[in-house]
C-alpha cells in the first residue's frame, strides 16, 4: 500500500504548531477508549504525542480504526495540531487519517513498565526490548558520545581510519584470538588495530579508529565483553602525557556534549551529568601500590591492579584519574621503557611509559609511548615470549622512518557504562556477545 510520508517527529509537536497539518509516523505505546472520546499515545524515536478523536469531531471511520488498534501497531496519522491545556505537552493532534501500516502480535516482554523483566530475557528478545523509553535514551546519548569524540579528534587533525579486522597474526602478542577459517588457511579476527595504527603514523602522523574489536578472554563480568567498540588513537611526535591531554579532551568533551544535547534523555535515565575537571589526576603505579595496602588492599609489585583495587582508588580520589608507569612485565611488548629496555639489568624495576585511564572503578582507556626502535622492539619482543619473525611486515615499516609515536584504546561501553551509571556493559551494547550469548 502507499502510505503518507512522516513530516514531523513527536517532539517537534508543539502548541505554536496550533493549526497546521502535520503527518506522524510510529506505534502505538497506548489506547485510551472513555467513550465519546478515544486517545492515542504514539510513540516514536524521539517520544510521545498524544493523539485525541472525539465522536462528531473525527469520522466515524477513524473511530472504527482506533477500536481495533493494539499496542505496537505501526501507524501513521495526518492530523491537525492542537493547543490544549489539558493535554500533558500542552498539545495534541486530531486526527483526519490514520493509516495502519502492520498489526503487532502481544509482546513477549513487558516494555512499559509495569513488570520488570530480567537482563537475560530483555536481551533475548533485544529488538522489541530496545523498544523502551530507556534504551532508547540510552543509545541516543551513544551517538552523541561518538560524534564529541570525533569532532575532538578532528579538531587535533586526526584523520579516520579502517584498519583490517581479519589478520594474519596476533595484534598484542596474547593468545586470546578468535579464529577464522580464511580461505585454505587460518586467520583471526584482530583484537585491535595496534599494529597498523603505528604503521600509519610513518604516513598519516596522527589517526583514530572507531570500530569493533575482538578478544576470545573467557570473562563473565558486567565489564567485559567479547566484541566492543573500541575507539583507537596514534599519534607521530607524541609522547604518553601528550597522548593523555588528548584523551582527556575527548573524555571531557562528550561529558559535556551529553550535558548540551541530551537533556531530555538524561530526564528519562533519571541522570544529572558532571562534567569532570582536565586534566586528570596521575598517579604512579608504585603509589599505587602503597595506597592500596594503606587501604588493606595487597598487591604484589609486578602484578595487574584488581577490581577491588580500583573501586578503593576511585573511592579515595574521588573523580577520573590516570595510573601511569607500569613495569615492563605486565604491559604489551611495544611499550616503551623509560631508559632503553636493552639496558634495563633488573626487569621487574623497569618502568614503562605507560597509563591507564579509570573512571569508577573501571579501567576504560589504557595507552603508552610506544617504542619506535627496531632494534629495542626486537628485544621487546624476545623478552615477551614472541618470536620477531612473525612480525617481519610490521618490523620491516621500522626501517624505514619510523617516528615517536603514542596512542591510547578507549572502549566505548565502558566509557557509557560509567557515564550513565549503568550496572552491566550489556545494557550499553545494542547486541551483546560474551561468552555465553551469541544470539540474537
Amino acid at each position: 500500500m502507499k502510505y503518507l510520508r512522516k513530516t514531523h517527529w513527536t517532539k517537534d509537536i508543539k502548541p505554536e504548531l496550533n493549526g497546521q497539518e502535520v503527518i506522524l509516523a510510529g506505534w502505538v505505546w497506548e489506547i485510551r477508549d472513555l467513550g465519546k472520546i478515544k486517545f492515542i499515545i504514539l510513540r516514536d524515536r524521539e517520544g510521545f504525542i498524544q493523539i485525541t478523536a472525539k465522536k462528531g469531531v473525527v469520522s466515524d471511520e477513524i473511530l472504527k480504526v482506533i477500536e481495533d488498534l493494539g499496542k505496537e501497531d505501526v501507524i501513521v496519522v495526518k492530523g491537525i495540531v492542537k493547543a490544549s491545556k489539558i493535554a500533558k505537552k500542552g498539545v495534541e493532534v486530531i486526527p483526519k487519517e490514520i493509516q495502519v501500516l502492520n498489526k503487532a502480535k502481544p509482546l513477549p516482554i513487558d516494555i512499559w513498565g509495569s513488570v520488570e523483566t530480567d537482563l537475560p530475557t530483555r536481551l533475548k528478545f533485544r529488538a522489541i526490548d530496545l523498544k523502551r523509553p530507556i534504551n532508547l535514551a540510552i543509545f541516543k546519548i551513544e551517538s552523541i558520545v561518538v560524534k564529541a569524540i570525533r569532532d575532538k579528534f578532528y579538531e587535533y587533525k586526526f584523520i579516520e581510519v579502517f584498519t583490517p579486522k581479519i589478520i594474519a597474526t596476533c595484534t598484542e602478542g596474547g593468545a586470546d584470538l578468535f579464529t577464522v577459517q580464511y580461505f585454505e588457511r587460518i586467520a583471526y579476527l584482530a583484537q585491535s588495530p595496534q599494529l597498523y595504527k603505528e604503521q600509519l603514523t610513518a604516513s598519516l602522523e596522527r589517526v583514530f579508529e572507531i570500530a569493533p574489536a575482538y578478544r576470545a578472554e573467557k570473562h563473565d563480568t558486567n565489564y567485559h565483553l567479547n566484541e566492543f567498540i573500541s575507539i583507537d588513537a596514534e599519534a607521530a611526535f607524541m609522547d604518553y602525557f601528550d597522548i593523555m591531554n588528548i584523551l582527556d579532551e575527548l573524555i571531557v568533551n562528550a561529558y559535556e556534549y551529553v550535558k548540551k544535547y541530551c537533556q531530555n534523555e538524561l530526564a528519562i535515565l533519571n541522570l544529572e551529568i558532571e562534567v569532570p575537571k582536565k586534566p586528570f589526576k596521575k598517579i604512579t603505579y608504585d603509589e599505587v601500590i602503597d595506597l592500596l595496602k594503606k587501604r588493606g588492599v595487597e598487591v604484589r609489585k609486578g602484578d595487574d591492579i584488581p577490581t577491588a583495587g580500583l573501586k578503593v582508588l576511585s573511592e579515595e580520589i574521588g573523580e577520573p584519574f590516570y595510573i601511569i608507569d607500569w613495569p615492563f612485565e605486565i604491559r604489551p611488548f611495544y611499550t616503551k621503557a623509560k631508559e632503553d629496555i636493552r639496558n634495563c639489568k633488573d626487569l621487574t624495576n623497569c618502568v614503562t611509559e605507560s597509563f591507564d585511564l579509570i573512571i569508577d572503578g573501571i579501567e576504560i582507556s589504557s595507552g603508552s609511548t610506544r617504542i619506535h626502535n627496531r632494534d629495542e622492539l626486537e628485544y621487546s619482543m624476545k623478552l615477551k615470549g614472541l618470536n620477531p619473525e612473525n612480525f617481519t611486515e610490521h618490523l620491516q615499516v621500522f626501517d624505514y622512518g619510523m617516528p615517536p609515536h603514542a596512542g591510547f584504546g578507549l572502549g566505548l561501553y565502558r566509557l557509557l557504562m560509567v557515564m550513565l551509571k549503568r550496572k552491566d556493559i550489556r545494557e550499553v551494547c545494542l547486541y551483546p556477545r560474551d561468552r555465553y550469548r551469541l544470539t540474537p
